[in-house]
């Protein structure tokens, strides 16, 4: 008999590609896993792209559309939460998802939620992380960056108790571009990592 199958639903703002880690991991055999459920808060955002590529279903979720028909940010992480509890979801992931989550969605999933953020704990919280890291070192103020994932508690701007991190230098030669492209495959290796743990590898 097979095992059963964890349940993951990731919610993504941009690219997508932690989710087609995440994607390509499942379907390879990497995490005893699949991806019930997408959620985008961005019409433009590839991840969308990623979702509808691979069959799985997938919500366009926006915040402006509530806020601009009077409607509270609560109200918005509601019926996200409510969207969510359909797929019974083992793990609820951020990856990459741009907008700060609610008690009103936290507390439907508490202990569930993990995110993934491209910084150490305490360092660069919020958005652009790997360009305010890159210009610190422009600065000479630091020699690293790196990768950190996790849990999310409540509503504070990745400040969650730390699961794992993974350092990531930050070398003379470096570009934004490089960084960036080396930052996204140290996301990648621990995303993944992370989850097997979580989850336990398949056989």
């Amino acid at each position: 008999m097979s095992a059963k199958l964890s349940k993951l639903v990731v919610l993504a703002s941009g690219n997508g590609s932690n989710l087609g880690a995440i994607l390509a991991a499942c379907a390879d055999g990497t995490l005893a896993a699949h991806v019930a459920f997408v959620v985008v808060n961005r019409k433009t955002a590839r991840a969308l792209d990623r979702a509808e590529s691979a069959g799985v279903p997938s919500l366009y979720h926006p915040l402006k559309w509530y806020l601009d028909t009077g409607r509270t940010r609560e109200d918005y992480d509601a019926e996200l939460a409510a969207q969510v509890r359909r797929y019974a979801p083992d793990w609820v992931i951020l990856a990459g998802w741009m907008h700060i989550l609610s008690s009103a969605f936290l507390a439907q999933f508490p202990g569930r939620v993990i995110n993934l953020h491209p910084a150490l704990p305490g360092q660069f919280p919020g958005i652009d992380a790997i360009e305010r890291a890159f210009e610190a070192f422009g600065r000479g103020e630091i020699t690293e960056t790196g990768v950190m994932i996790h849990y999310v508690p409540d509503a504070g701007v990745d400040t969650g108790p730390t699961i794992v991190t993974v350092r990531v230098p930050i070398l003379a030669s470096d570009t934004l571009e490089s960084l960036t492209e080396r930052m996204h495959a140290a996301e990648h290796k621990l995303l993944i990592e992370t989850l097997k743990s979580l989850l336990g590898a398949k056989d």
